[in-house]
């Protein structure tokens, strides 16, 4: 599970805490389905051949990664609504143009993102900023470790990340599971070429722990550098002089920000006017 898909799970659960009917569709055997299943939250496998009849049962449709994009562009037979969490821009091609031109909404998870869409031809009115969301922990995290996110993608800095804690002579470690390790850090390493938002950020943030960022796409809408956070280049001597800024006051800072705009809350109830705005149009 990535950050959009716990995006997607938990604006599923807050759909329909909130009244509404949602129906959540995904590759059979997905983390997403098999999660949704674990939850007890309604979820089928994602059917081509029956979707567009599926569809007409609902008053929207929402995609929320490239491939089912793709796919509700040619089958939805409801509004179509588009998560964008990607930074890197629109192809442009014939078969993308198409594409674009179908949904009648684009969620996006920055400014930065949306800036990219408007330089794509798509039109202010089919753009909406809805930051991601997270659940603040009833008590912030109460440890020394510092964390570097475990990943493969050639986009992400983990060995740039290393390298700048080597030079700085601070013991790192890398997790795949932010959830579990969080609550005994007291920073977040988080590096990389390019980011729409940055999800995994503000579930550090939530916890109260100073994040060393890099300064890039959609991650200085989240980080006020120095204040709530700290912010990077790709540098290993920059990254390296960055540890020595770490202090709980921006991880309380941090917490803070969370709190008062970043909430699972907030994005659950931005996602639904921004619904209700597609739905009256």
């Amino acid at each position: 599970m990535r950050g959009g898909q716990w995006q997607a799970l938990r604006l599923h659960r807050g759909l329909i805490d909130a009244g509404h009917e949602s129906l959540l569709l995904a590759r059979e055997g997905s983390p997403l389905l098999n999660a949704a299943h674990a939850a007890g939250l309604p979820g089928e496998f994602l059917r081509p051949l029956t979707f567009a009849s599926r569809s007409c049962t609902f008053d929207l449709v929402h995609a929320h990664d490239a491939r089912s994009h793709t796919l509700a562009a040619v089958l939805a037979r409801a509004p179509l609504v588009v998560s964008r969490r990607v930074a890197f821009p629109v192809r442009d091609s014939a078969a993308s143009r198409w594409k674009y031109r179908r949904p009648g909404l684009f969620l996006v998870v920055s400014r930065h993102i949306g800036e990219q869409l408007r330089k794509a031809g798509v039109e202010e009115c089919r753009i909406e900023v809805v930051y991601d969301g997270v659940s603040v922990p009833l008590t912030p995290a109460n440890g020394d470790a510092i964390l570097i996110p475990r990943t493969h993608d050639p986009q992400k800095g983990m060995a740039l990340a290393k390298e700048a804690a080597a030079l700085a002579g601070i013991e790192a470690e890398t997790t795949d599971d932010l959830d579990r390790d969080l609550p005994r850090a007291r920073a977040l390493l988080y590096l990389t070429r390019s980011e729409g938002l940055g999800s995994g950020i503000l579930l550090a943030m939530a916890h109260g722990v100073t994040v060393i960022a890099s300064n890039v796409g959609g991650i200085p809408e989240l980080i006020r550098d120095g204040e709530d956070g700290i912010l990077v280049p790709n540098e290993v001597s920059a990254i390296a002089a960055a540890f020595h800024r770490i202090d709980p006051a921006i991880g309380r800072a941090a917490r803070t920000t969370v709190i008062e705009h970043f909430t699972e809350q907030r994005m659950i109830e931005a996602t639904i006017a921004a619904y209700r705005k597609l739905i009256k149009r």
